[in-house]
């Protein structure tokens, strides 16, 4: 994926993961590279960051596997700055789909109009 689509969105993509359920840092890493290309390196700026300004809470739970795990959960000034940013996304997103999907969404038909309008010229 295109770093520069990646780095603006990604605080998003946490903020998603969590406004649904309590998780850990691997956790989230995980559930995002089922369809983004994440790692650690990017990811655990993003919860300290989140962390510290009073996004997220954190606890640790026991675990089976290992040492305790440190869950994120998110606050109430995290769920309303998460409610903001999606606002703000579904606006831009909008845009941008109305923008390059005006011809239509299919390769073969943008190509179609793109021959006609150089053959014109």
């Amino acid at each position: 994926m295109n770093a520069q689509f990646k780095r603006g969105i990604i605080e998003l993509c946490v903020l998603s993961v969590l406004v649904e359920k309590d998780s850990y840092g691997y956790e989230i890493i995980s559930k995002l590279s089922e369809h983004l290309d994440v790692g650690e390196n990017t990811i655990y700026p993003i919860l300290r960051r989140l962390t510290s300004e009073d996004y997220f809470t954190t606890y640790l739970e026991e675990s089976t596997e290992g040492a305790p795990r440190k869950y994120y959960q998110m606050t109430k000034k995290g769920f309303i700055y998460y409610l903001s940013l999606r606002e703000e996304w579904d606006a831009f997103i909008g845009g941008v789909y109305h923008v390059i999907n005006q011809g239509g969404k299919k390769n073969e038909d943008i190509l179609k109009r793109f021959k006609e309008r150089i053959n014109q010229e």
